[in-house]
């Protein structure tokens, strides 16, 4: 990979203000496909993807070190939820389906689940605190797979039968880059599906009950629907996707709502394309990426604007701090700068 240390450098006014945007490439991670991220700090994050691979910086990017779980090094881990340098957690996409847990920074790993049917298929996971989190699947006769620790991640539960609703035939998630579901607060949580319909899953009980929202975003086809979903608040939430098949496409492939999840609403000017990543810096600010570019907005997703061609799979922010992390296929892996 070629060091492209000035590979954007772009500025947009919003409100009297100016700003710029530069991707620095960092220390790239093999040739793996990289789908999986956890950015804890501006020092700590984490990252996973194909071959068994798992990265840790400690220093906010500038160096990695790579791992891959002896037993496991065939496995796609397509989410990774990390809680400091030492504690994180990846489960894989496909089947059998694992997750596996680290508490001593990698040195080790500890098998906490594991399903050997042939229908499994782990799409992402988001956690509520330290020790309460769920995982979710593609459906298994018409069932959405549902998973749910209340140890950190030590054992799971199959708590399926808590989600009434059925799935239409057709129906599932995407695990493009573990951002399909949405944790937040005290048992708030999205998810997100695609393909033949794409329907938000809303719970405010940690999963015990489930309601159903409409999401009016392109769908009909396998390779359509969210991709990616976030929230600023328990209100305010953004949802990116579209077509991966024909990523330079924008029809209809990010909305916006105020309700939670219940109604959904396009934006005045879309993203350039079809996004895996989508994340808020501020309750103005957005980004969104996938294999097509990258895209901002600064007036909280009216209108975005597109910063580079270049091609990413997920999107994350430091949860305590103004680090942000893009990552891609062969390993490649940048750091997003927004100065003033």
């Amino acid at each position: 990979m070629k060091p492209f240390f000035l590979i954007c450098l772009l500025s947009f006014s919003f409100t009297g203000f100016a700003q710029s945007y530069h991707f620095k490439p960092l220390s790239p991670g093999g040739n793996a496909s990289i789908r999986g991220m956890s950015v804890v700090t501006d020092q700590v994050a984490w990252l996973s993807g194909s071959d068994g691979s798992i990265g840790k910086t400690l220093d906010g990017g500038i160096s990695w070190k790579w791992m891959k779980p002896p037993g496991y090094e065939k496995l796609d881990f397509r989410d990774i939820e990390a809680f400091d340098e030492n504690r994180a957690i990846v489960v894989n996409a496909g089947s059998p389906a694992y997750v596996l847990l680290t508490t001593d920074g990698g040195k080790n790993w500890k098998e906490c689940y594991k399903n050997t049917d042939s229908a499994i298929f782990l799409d992402g996971m988001g956690f509520w605190d330290g020790r309460n989190g769920m995982i979710f699947g593609d459906p298994i006769q018409n069932k959405m797979q549902l998973l749910k620790t209340r140890d950190g991640g030590l054992s799971w539960q199959n708590v399926s039968d808590h989600l009434r609703a059925e799935l239409k035939t057709g129906e599932a998630g995407f695990a493009a880059s573990g951002t399909t579901i949405k944790t937040f607060g005290k048992g708030l949580a999205w998810i997100a599906t695609g393909g033949s319909v794409s329907n938000i899953y809303f719970t405010d009980n940690y999963g015990d009950t489930w309601k159903v929202f409409k999401c009016p975003v392109i769908q009909g086809e396998s390779s359509t629907g969210v991709f990616s979903m976030d929230f600023y608040d328990k209100n305010h939430g953004v949802v990116a996707g579209g077509n991966y098949l024909k990523d330079k496409e924008n029809t209809n492939n990010i909305l916006l709502t105020s309700d939670g999840g219940k109604t959904w609403n396009k934006p005045s000017a879309p993203v350039s394309g079809y996004r895996s990543g989508v994340i808020y810096v501020s309750r103005k600010t957005l980004l969104a990426t996938g294999s097509s570019g990258t895209d901002v907005s600064n007036d909280g997703g009216i209108n975005w604007h597109n910063l580079s061609s270049l091609s990413f799979n997920v999107i994350h922010k430091s949860k305590k701090g103004k680090l942000i992390l893009l990552a891609g296929n062969k390993g490649q892996v940048y750091q997003l700068l927004i100065s003033r």
